[in-house]
């Protein structure tokens, strides 16, 4: 990974601080490491009308497709948790899942994915938190 793993765990820790939870109290940040060095954090955004949420993982997605981010991801940090950052590392719902593997997909690329805790971070690949991803080849 060409992004160093603490900055991109700061990045997550950072944009969780900056949550929108009103709600739930669970705040989650999410930061995605691209090959050419960018850093783009989200947070989560509560509604009261629960369906329109949008996770951290999503935001962040969202605000990289639309500062022209094509491809390259190459990591992801998710931290947040009750208030806070939760003792055991917190992981991408499968919504997140799916929005993170279409952008790998745009790249080519399998990023690791850093689920972050209070005291640990467990490390996965993406095509392990989503086997058999549903992709563009899926519509053909």
């Amino acid at each position: 990974m060409e992004i160093e793993r603490d900055t991109l765990i700061a990045a997550a820790r950072d944009a969780a601080a900056k949550a929108y939870a009103p709600y739930s109290h669970f705040h989650v940040g999410a930061a995605l490491g691209f090959a050419d060095g960018t850093v783009v954090t989200g947070a989560n955004v509560e509604n009261a009308s629960y369906g329109l949420t949008l996770c951290a993982e999503t935001a962040a997605a969202a605000r990289a497709m639309n500062d022209g981010q094509r491809g390259g991801l190459i990591a992801v940090a998710v931290a947040g948790g009750k208030d806070g950052i939760a003792a055991n590392p917190v992981t991408p719902c499968g919504r997140c899942r799916q929005v993170l593997s279409e952008l790998a997909h745009l790249g080519g690329t399998d990023p690791v994915v850093l689920c972050v805790g209070a005291s640990e971070t467990f490390e996965y690949s993406l095509s392990e938190l989503l086997p058999g991803a549903f992709g563009p080849a899926s519509l053909s």
